[in-house]
């Protein structure tokens, strides 16, 4: 049975851009963002698999990246934030011919601490817990998500207010894409693989983020541009949009 396409938004002309959001909300985050970017770009704002009015895709990351690929011309950017950074990794590591330039906003290759590896992240045990109540309580899993992405930020509570009426615009995700997502933040590293990346990437970070340490900055490889903002958390396109459009254009207009 052929699967339903994903749902895409489209606005702008010009070169094509790729909007891919994170875990637990749905593409109406990027909604500033994405209006401001189609100024001068034909912005694609994708609902990942089972999020707001996109269908669920079964399996993991190699499923969800296959599925938004068929769906993409050539030669795009993608930006993708938090856990859909990992899948813009993992679409510039398996589709070169797709995207041109990649761009990651908080997110990291692999999401989980592993104090063995010396590797920072989000402790094992906060995921499980994650797991586990999202089977009791999923909306109140969701804030309690929300609340620890603007943890850290001058104004936490605006950003928390904004993201939760911005996701409010759409369906709510469905229960098995949460557990599809929770299951890649917990399972997938990529730490290995993109080094192989080759397309232009710019990396901007939140140096306040409580889910993805600055130190994973001093341990990513050299093939990218990191841009850091000293005062934003994990969403800093909310909190900081007019500093992060800024990185952007400028990365955009030399790469």
């Amino acid at each position: 049975m052929q699967v339903a396409p994903l749902h895409i938004e489209q606005q702008g002309q010009g070169p094509s851009l790729v909007l891919l959001h994170g875990w637990g909300v749905n593409s109406a985050v990027f909604g500033p963002l994405a209006q401001e970017l189609s100024q001068h770009y034909t912005v694609l704002n994708i609902d990942l698999p089972g999020f707001g009015d996109s269908p669920i895709c079964f399996g993991g990351l190699a499923q969800w990246t296959d599925m938004i690929a068929a769906q993409l011309p050539d030669k795009v950017i993608v930006l993708g934030w938090s856990l859909g950074g990992l899948v813009a990794m993992d679409l510039a590591i398996k589709y070169p011919n797709k995207v041109s330039k990649l761009i990651t906003v908080a997110s990291s290759p692999c999401f989980m601490a592993n104090e063995t590896q010396q590797w920072p992240g989000i402790a094992p045990k906060i995921l499980e817990q994650f797991l586990h109540q999202l089977s009791l309580h999923t909306d109140k899993t969701i804030e309690r998500f929300l609340a620890i992405q603007a943890m850290g930020s001058e104004d936490a509570r605006a950003d928390i207010k904004q993201l939760k009426q911005l996701l409010e615009t759409k369906p709510k995700a469905q229960p098995i894409a949460l557990n599809q997502g929770l299951e890649m933040l917990q399972d997938v590293d990529l730490r290995q693989q993109i080094s192989e990346i080759s397309q232009p990437w710019l990396r901007i970070w939140g140096r306040l983020d409580g889910l993805v340490p600055k130190r994973v900055i001093e341990l990513m490889p050299d093939n990218g541009d990191n841009e850091i903002l000293a005062k934003a958390s994990h969403a800093p396109f909310i909190s900081h949009r007019h500093e992060c459009i800024q990185k952007l254009y400028k990365w955009l207009l030399i790469n």
